[in-house]
């Protein structure tokens, strides 16, 4: 009996194991394909599990799609609010998690496309989430611990673009930089031009820290 047969005659013993599995495929099948391209059945046979039972714990692919966003959107914040909110840990973080983490990057990408720009699934939750992290970011300008001489939001975008970019676009990365997007050499260096960057996010008045562009 081949593994898909197996998958459709034989129940799962662990309910969360089998989510997680299932979760897990559907992660990268989206992130190969796109909510558009990617098939209920690759992901149940690569989870090692029937289709019936696919739906029965997550519905409907847009009910699954909605799942692996909120895993991994929740994953996220839980490591942003115990995350030092110096800019100088933050954004080498971000950037070491987007190195680790390309299927994540890819499946934004591939919603990117897909939408057009307009509603995408999850909208009005993850729109709450974003105005979050600008409140937290425009809480943290008010304290002194980021420069307030930008609007939040700009602060929030660059951030967010400093540390994704090099996975988003791993062929002009390579490029500019010479090296891959998985090269160690490229992924330590540019989170050290991360760290002493973070100096721009710093306020005014806080102890300068001159930055050298390499050329």
């Amino acid at each position: 009996m081949t593994r898909s047969a197996r998958a459709e005659n034989t129940p799962p013993r662990n309910a969360e194991r089998s989510r997680e599995r299932i979760l897990s495929a559907a992660l990268k099948e989206f992130a190969a394909k796109g909510f558009a391209g990617a098939r209920v059945d690759v992901i149940a046979r690569q989870a090692a599990i029937n289709k019936r039972m696919l739906y029965h714990y997550f519905g409907n692919k847009e009910k699954l799609f909605r799942a692996v966003l909120q895993q991994k959107i929740a994953e996220r914040r839980s490591w942003g609010l115990n995350l030092s909110s110096d800019p100088a840990v933050r954004l080498p973080f971000w950037f070491k998690t987007a190195c680790a983490d390309a299927d994540w990057i890819r499946l934004l990408e591939w919603e990117a496309l897909q939408s057009d720009g307009q509603k995408v699934i999850d909208e009005k939750e993850r729109r709450a989430l974003a105005m979050d992290w600008v409140k937290r970011l425009r809480q943290r300008q008010k304290h002194g611990e980021v420069s307030a001489e930008f609007d939040a939001r700009h602060l929030a975008l660059a951030m967010q673009s400093l540390t994704m970019y090099p996975m988003a676009f791993p062929q002009l990365t390579r490029f500019i930089m010479g090296r891959p997007i998985d090269d160690p050499k490229f992924q330590k260096a540019h989170a050290a031009f991360l760290k002493q960057f973070a100096a721009a996010f710093r306020p005014m008045n806080a102890q300068r820290v001159k930055i050298n562009f390499a050329k």
